[in-house]
């Protein structure tokens, strides 16, 4: 069974009880029942046991296209190759382990046979809002071909930092990697860190899986669960900021760093990165999750009083590290 993976990513502060969407007499229960049972009916054949052949542990995964791409978290597949996938009637075929983006705990599967596969249709989770009611698939301690995956009913508690969502859906190990949908049956999360009290648990959310996309789908693994800012690997621009009244002003620019060959200088004032705003610090690890060492970005900073714009290849912690013991 996959051990329980405690993701230490900040999410906001104490959980508390939101109001649910009005449900006002038998008529609307009757709806809210019609459409879970639509989801069930309809999902339950997409949401997969996903094995370890080299580490024999098990989690769960969501089938998200016809050819057989798979979703499930970072911490499932750990680093597999290969899984063996078991669909809820027992049919066992293998799939090839693609990308993940372990910081975001996100990751990507294929199964190898032609298809076509039944498959979930991908949701937003920017779209979810507290009080929202979600339903939670999975195989939790694994498959077993006496049940089909049990059904889990809750709503949105609450929506952290890195696009992770907080639900009430009861979840124990096994689940990990599996789906969560909304009320149309869309997969907005996947099953990331349960508590230990096992009612309140985080969700990967699908709009961060998307950030991630085509690295992940490329075969590119990078990150570490939870978060590492020592990260060796961790992409950066080589700039130390601080943040002041006007702004986030740059303190400085360690040499041999891809700041330092663009030409930053201590005191330029950095106001966006890829068009994105940046006023805090944290933004920067925001924008970063989804990148890579060698890949650009466009810098937009202040000078004198003139704005300019240049762009930047990021570059390892660790060699910015290195160089700056040369």
């Amino acid at each position: 069974m996959i051990k329980l993976f405690v993701l230490f990513i900040v999410l906001s502060a104490a959980v508390m009880l939101p109001a649910a969407p009005k449900v006002e007499g038998l008529s609307d229960l009757k709806k809210l029942q019609t459409k879970v049972q639509r989801v069930v009916r309809e999902k339950t054949k997409t949401t997969v046991s996903l094995i370890s052949p080299t580490i024999g542990a098990s989690g769960s995964g969501v089938i998200v296209s016809s050819d057989g791409l798979i979703l499930t978290a970072a911490h499932v597949i750990e680093r597999s190759k290969e899984m063996t996938v078991i669909f809820p009637d027992g049919r066992q075929e293998k799939a090839k382990v693609l990308g993940a983006n372990f910081t975001r705990d996100a990751a990507m599967a294929k199964l190898i046979g032609p298809g076509p596969w039944p498959f979930a249709e991908i949701g937003d989770s920017k779209s979810l809002e507290v009080g929202d009611f979600v339903v939670a698939m999975g195989h939790p301690k694994g498959y077993d071909p006496t049940r089909r995956p049990p059904v889990r009913f809750g709503r949105v508690m609450d929506k952290g930092n890195l696009d992770f969502v907080t639900t009430d859906c009861t979840l124990i190990g096994g689940d990990s990697g599996g789906p969560l949908f909304d009320l149309e049956g869309r997969v907005v999360g996947i099953h990331s860190h349960i508590a230990p009290d096992r009612r309140v648990n985080n969700h990967a959310g699908l709009s961060g899986f998307k950030n991630s996309w085509e690295n992940m789908l490329a075969g590119k693994s990078w990150g570490v669960l939870g978060g590492d800012r020592r990260d060796p690997n961790r992409p950066v621009l080589g700039l130390n900021l601080r943040k002041t009244d006007l702004g986030l002003v740059v303190d400085e620019v360690p040499r041999g760093g891809p700041a330092s060959a663009a030409g930053f200088l201590p005191g330029d004032f950095v106001i966006s990165i890829n068009g994105e705003l940046i006023t805090e610090v944290e933004k920067l690890s925001e924008i970063f999750v989804d990148l890579l060492p060698g890949e650009e970005v466009k810098v937009d900073f202040s000078r004198g009083g003139s704005k300019l714009t240049k762009t930047v290849k990021l570059a390892r912690l660790g060699d910015i590290y290195l160089n700056e013991r040369r």
